[in-house]
């Protein structure tokens, strides 16, 4: 038993499937892996480890071009097809997705940081769930919507980040396809592996060439794609900063656009509420995903005469989180997924105590892993709602605890932020809950939970946290064009 904790040392238990992984990857366009034109390619580091992992292309503008002009060759056949069919295409992707699931969550966790378990319980589970409803909406679309016609709007361009690679990629693509739309996925610099070996799974299940385009890069493939003429759509789930610079380049161009932003998030525990469930819910909503989730809860507002037994309690619940190589079993907290971000959570650390509250890390038991980017977790008491740590997205295990005394205090605080993604609150009494919960400006409000998504159920935000859901029937609406029966689409 470690000195340092009440809870058990485990043996490593590494993950030991195999999962293959080339020595460079090229872009999927057209049904086929090709290199740059420009021959460009960049370094993928494995958080875990600090170390190579691998190399993939970067597309510039003229694979950019070649890629629209592809899926724009591909969706006339696409959205012609029976709907039925495009639905048996999700549906083998999804099943895909299922047989191999052990080797994606390795990628997941290789090239991203998450912890093994997440990765295999979440992520590509989530995933998989995401095709089967989708493609069960496929000859549905005129039922979706009564007294409207469905038609799809054509290329979608999607753009998404490296805290859920796969997972992001499915609430994108799955709608999209199921609406009769081709795509070009742009997956982030740093997590492209899972989105190219779901380009293969494309091959596999016969997709038709162009319907799916994989472009990998930095953020100047991004632009371009984003800015590309030939593109009907865009969706992007990113940083605030991205996500308005693309709404002013989309601006006045005719092109739709879903934007799913940062997020300030913030956990209300009222005095009558289960402590020990609360907390829970709190570990599990920014520490078990490294804080790595738009929507985790980064602020903590506790009532004030429970505030002394809530912070106890935190405190020893962070004593039990294992940090450490993100393909052990045991671990619960890996790697953070990049150098440049491990530096930005580092910088907050100091900024919040230079700014005067109080930093405690936590005291986990053991080593951490030599080479790698890794952070314990950590809480900020005496934090004041002016505070940078309680304002700003750190997207790291920081959480910045503050108290409130009366309900109508802990909503003037939930909702003093330019954010507005999601919240939790925690209470015993349903008609509290419901009176929070009404006045909370969020797009998604757990109660007595947290972090708990579902296929059919919509996601997405307000204000800075972006536009427009994903998920639920309501993900299909962006990918549609709605007309009156016997209108011209």
């Amino acid at each position: 038993m470690s000195s340092s904790s009440t809870t058990w040392d485990y043996a490593p238990a590494p993950e030991s499937a195999p999962a293959e992984i080339a020595e460079a990857y090229g872009l999927f366009i057209d049904g086929e892996f090709i290199e740059a034109l420009d021959g460009g390619s960049m370094d993928s580091i494995e958080p875990g480890t600090g170390q190579l992992l691998t190399r993939f292309a970067v597309a510039g503008q003229a694979d950019v071009d070649a890629a629209v002009a592809a899926a724009t060759r591909a969706q006339p056949a696409w959205a012609a097809l029976p709907a039925r069919e495009r639905g048996k295409y999700l549906y083998r992707i999804a099943r895909r997705l299922q047989e191999r699931a052990r080797e994606f969550a390795i990628l997941e966790t290789r090239d991203g940081g998450k912890p093994i378990k997440e990765s295999r319980d979440v992520d590509i589970p989530e995933a998989a769930k995401h095709f089967f409803y989708y493609a069960g909406w496929a000859d549905k679309l005129d039922y979706a919507f009564p007294g409207r016609r469905a038609q799809p709007v054509g290329v979608c361009a999607q753009i998404i980040p490296w805290n859920f690679p796969l997972l992001m990629a499915a609430w994108k693509l799955a709608p999209a396809l199921a609406c009769g739309n081709t795509v070009v996925l742009k997956p982030a610099e740093t997590t492209p592996l899972t989105a190219l070996r779901l380009a293969e799974v494309c091959q596999e299940v016969g997709l038709p060439q162009g319907v799916v385009n994989v472009l990998t890069g930095a953020g100047e493939t991004g632009a371009a794609l984003a800015a590309h003429p030939g593109v009907q759509k865009l969706a992007f789930t990113g940083s605030t900063e991205v996500g308005k610079k693309l709404a002013e380049g989309v601006a006045g161009s005719g092109k739709r656009l879903t934007l799913e932003l940062g997020g300030k998030s913030p956990h209300i525990i009222c005095e009558d509420a289960s402590l020990d469930q609360a907390v829970e819910g709190i570990v599990q909503g920014i520490f078990f995903n490294q804080g790595h989730v738009c929507c985790a809860g980064s602020r903590l507002l506790v009532q004030e005469s429970v505030q002394d037994e809530v912070v106890e309690k935190l405190a020893w619940r962070m004593q039990q989180i294992r940090v450490g190589d993100p393909l052990d079993k045991n671990t619960d907290l890996g790697a953070i997924n990049s150098a440049g971000q491990l530096e930005t959570i580092q910088r907050y650390l100091a900024l919040g105590q230079e700014e005067g509250a109080t930093l405690h890390e936590s005291g986990q038991f053991g080593t951490l892993p030599e080479g790698g980017y890794y952070q314990r977790p950590c809480y900020f008491e005496n934090v004041q709602p002016a505070h940078s740590i309680a304002r700003e997205e750190i997207f790291g295990p920081v959480l910045s605890v503050m108290s409130f005394r009366t309900p109508e205090e802990a909503i003037q605080r939930a909702n003093d932020t330019p954010y507005g993604l999601a919240a939790g609150i925690w209470t015993d009494k349903g008609s509290k809950m419901f009176e929070l919960a009404s006045r909370v400006r969020a797009g998604v409000v757990w109660c007595n939970t947290y972090n708990r998504f579902d296929a059919s159920s919509p996601f997405g935000g307000y204000q800075q946290s972006g536009f427009g859901r994903e998920g639920g029937r309501h993900g299909l609406k962006p990918y549609l064009k709605l007309t009156s029966w016997g209108a011209e689409g």
